[in-house]
């Protein structure tokens, strides 16, 4: 019952393809579910990479933004979440891994103004839900975590920075992590190893520790970011494993912050966390 928050800096860190290898590795408890949020204010990543456009702008969460005016975000949220948990096309999907998708153009964020506090309060509830509860990841992109959607942030049980071990993009991190680290706190490093700097030298420079690492695959990578054909046992591959292995530290991190800090949850906006999952 975890919400787990990835938020990147200026290039291109790698946020939406660590939260998608995230999404299809993590180990379910059975009756267990997952949902990756993508609140990216740049737009949508994953509906024109891992889904191909298969399903237009027909879902997502720039349809959230009237649905919060009115008081039915609960409803409407679990209307607009696909499913990529299916593996062939012979197998019933089990529906236990599910995708929010982002904005298809940037101009569509100023109407969500008024969701954002709704929208962290839900993503707490559904992870309350007993044997239905569902663990959140939300990729809050290269600057979600600040400005009206900075609630997704600072709600989350945990609050990762996706940064490669570059010259540029640790230098790219500093002012973002020490900003996130005074307003959040107790902010981590999600790794991406390509370049020279071991995780000990990341950590010293940005002064918050190196909570897991993932390899630079760029082939594997493609595959999430870019929508691109399979390789050959990609689900057991370096990265895949190495998300798999990342997932069970990133809970493990949600779980004491959020035993820390229990008593500041709310509850959930228009009453029971009902859904159609």
């Amino acid at each position: 019952m975890s919400v787990i928050a990835l938020a990147g800096c200026s290039g291109s860190p790698g946020v939406t393809t660590s939260a998608l290898a995230l999404l299809l590795s993590w180990p379910l408890q059975p009756g267990r579910k997952l949902v990756l949020a993508e609140c990216d204010p740049d737009g949508s990543g994953v509906l024109y990479g891992l889904l191909q456009g298969s399903v237009g702008d027909r879902y997502g969460l720039r349809n959230l933004s009237v649905a919060s005016r009115k008081g039915e975000l609960v409803e409407a949220f679990w209307r607009q979440l696909i499913d990529v948990s299916a593996e062939d096309g012979r197998q019933a999907s089990p529906r236990d891994r599910l995708v929010l998708p982002g904005v298809t153009d940037p101009a569509q964020w100023a109407g969500l103004g008024p969701a954002w506090e709704d929208l962290s309060k839900l993503f707490t509830g559904i992870g309350n839900q007993g044997a239905q509860a569902h663990d959140v990841l939300v990729d809050l992109g290269r600057s979600g975590a600040f400005g009206p959607s900075a609630a997704l942030a600072q709600r989350a049980d945990a609050l990762v920075v996706v940064v490669r071990n570059t010259m540029r993009s640790v230098q790219a991190a500093q002012m973002r992590v020490e900003a996130l680290e005074e307003k959040v706190g107790n902010i981590g490093v999600l790794m991406i190893d390509e370049g020279p700097y071991p995780a000990g030298e990341v950590q010293r420079l940005l002064r918050v520790p190196v909570v897991a690492t993932l390899p630079y695959a760029p082939r594997e990578a493609r595959v999430l970011s870019d929508g691109a054909e399979q390789p050959r046992n990609f689900t057991r591959s370096a990265l895949m494993k190495a998300a798999r292995s990342a997932s069970t530290v990133l809970e493990q991190r949600a779980a004491l912050r959020r035993a820390r800090l229990a008593p500041r949850y709310a509850g959930p906006p228009g009453g029971e966390m009902s859904h159609a999952g």
